[in-house]
């Protein structure tokens, strides 16, 4: 006998919330300024319990990813799952 795995409605993920363009720009300049002065932050990503943390190696155009740095290890975070920049010691 076969099992058939039960559908997922398509409203048992929710969507990310869309923000307006001066939130992502107000977000942007946030993480360039971090990344040109080398300052740890950390990110509060939708979808994700923890924060990432860590300073800011590269911002990819491309595939619109912004790539974290700690302790050798490389986090890929898409630009639009950013929902907050934060310092650590703030």
């Amino acid at each position: 006998m076969v099992k058939l795995a039960k559908s997922v409605g398509k409203n048992a993920i929710p969507k990310r919330p869309t923000r307006d363009e001066f939130e992502l720009e107000e977000l942007g300049e946030k993480l360039v300024e971090a990344k040109r002065e080398d300052q740890e932050v950390l990110l509060t990503v939708w979808g994700q319990t923890e924060q990432v943390r860590g300073r800011i190696r590269e911002m990819d155009a491309r595939t619109r990813t912004v790539h974290i740095s700690r302790y050798g290890d490389v986090t890929k975070v898409p630009f639009l799952d950013i929902w907050k920049v934060e310092s650590p010691g703030a």
